[in-house]
């Protein structure tokens, strides 16, 4: 749902980029799961445009799909006011390096993947620079500040968003925006039946009675220092009330080995590590113990019970508060426009409420089928739109290349 021609939307002719060389993009994503965006997107625009070439900041999933990395953004993913400004020298120091690199790649189109207040001022130096901006997932103008969509519209050529709800903010401003779908929605897609996952991860089926129960602690450091231990105790409470139950943690490429371990040493739980979102996996656990964010999203679309937890510093949680203007943190929430899923966050975060959350889920049968409807009901919102390929002719049109067939 296009609101403008993006090859037009700097108000001018179709740019013309790649017609006596290969096109050059930035990409800038500053968290585990721009990275992943970010990498994706480069293997679809590849496969529109090959021979394009790529640079920017990412980390080791842009690296991998052939992006040249300026700046590795592994140390800088963090959330919240107080736990950016203990990185902020860091984050300085690598919106420096970003914003040389504009001037000195001169790329056709810089493409900025989430990572709000880094990539605005990104932006900013390109749109100064007579280069053409691409933002992609939208600042949740719907819970602060809608105002700012008339900021963003002045620096930045076109907006690709990843909710259908979003468009009319954007339309409502005249500023170019598509609705692209959302980048997991064609890629939460188990290869396995549930059945043969259990078979082939020597996990127990369902008929023995033995809960399989998720962990997904988050990507970013301060997540794991905060809230890994949160999740640990809540599975100590669960192991003594379930003594077969099976734990699974999946950990973040992100997520440093040694600080994972150093945690999980504290404990006396044996829990299998999963290294990445294993859908084969993840889909077989009867309920899950997530941190707010991407997770939250993934876990829903393939149909799993979920508690949420999230704790940020008194500092930031008191901000957020006075800022944000919605209900719910959680994606699956704020997408059904109700709590179809418990939500734990700051004081509320504790090992017991969680716990007893999970037993709920594990024990009253009715409960949890009530969440896996409103889980399919969301799924079937998002639909199957690919996003990652609908970015990726979006940036094809945008560098004046007519999108493959």
């Amino acid at each position: 749902m296009p609101s403008a021609d993006p090859a037009m939307a700097a108000g001018g002719n179709p740019v013309q980029a790649g017609a006596g060389h290969s096109p050059l993009v930035m990409i800038s994503a500053g968290e585990a799961s721009g990275d992943r965006h970010g990498a994706t997107l480069f293997r679809e625009l590849s496969q529109l445009l090959p021979g394009v070439r790529g640079v920017g900041m990412g980390a080791s999933a842009m690296r991998e799909a052939g992006v040249e990395l300026c700046v590795d953004s592994s140390g800088i993913g963090v959330i919240g006011l107080a736990e950016i400004l203990r990185h902020y020298g860091e984050i300085r120091a690598a919106l420096a390096t970003m914003r040389r690199a504009l001037h000195q790649y001169r790329p056709d189109l810089l493409i900025c993947v989430d990572y709000k207040e880094f990539n605005f001022r990104l932006a900013q130096t390109a749109k100064a620079a007579g280069i053409r901006v691409l933002f992609y997932v939208s600042p949740q103008v719907w819970a602060w500040r809608p105002g700012r969509v008339r900021t963003y519209g002045r620096i930045v050529d076109h907006m690709a968003l990843i909710f259908p709800f979003e468009l009319p903010y954007y339309e409502a401003y005249g500023v170019p925006a598509t609705y692209v779908g959302h980048p997991l929605a064609g890629k939460v897609k188990p290869a396995l039946s549930v059945a043969a996952a259990r078979r082939q991860y020597d996990l127990p089926g369902a008929e023995a009675g033995v809960p399989v129960i998720g962990l997904l602690p988050g990507s970013r450091g301060n997540e794991i220092r905060r809230l890994l231990p949160v999740v640990l105790a809540a599975a100590d409470r669960l192991a003594a009330e379930f003594g077969q139950a099976r734990f699974l943690l999946f950990q973040a490429p992100s997520v440093d080995d040694a600080a994972l371990q150093a945690a999980l040493a504290q404990h006396a739980l044996t829990i299998r590590v999963i290294r990445g979102q294993d859908y084969d996996v993840l889909q077989c656990c009867d309920a899950v113990v997530t941190v707010s964010g991407t997770a939250t999203l993934e876990v829903a679309l393939l149909g799993v019970p979920m508690a949420i937890v999230y704790k940020l510093s008194p500092l930031s949680y008191w901000l957020g508060r006075l800022l944000v203007k919605v209900a719910f943190i959680g994606l699956p929430n704020i997408l059904a426009g109700h709590g179809v899923v418990r939500e734990f966050i700051q004081a509320d975060a504790t090992p017991d409420n969680i716990a007893a959350e999970v037993r709920r889920l594990l024990t009253d049968a009715t409960y949890a089928e009530r969440m896996r409807t409103e889980l399919r009901a969301i799924r079937e919102k998002l639909g199957n739109r690919d996003g990652s390929a609908e970015l990726a002719r979006l940036a094809a049109r945008l560098l004046g290349r007519a999108p493959a067939s």
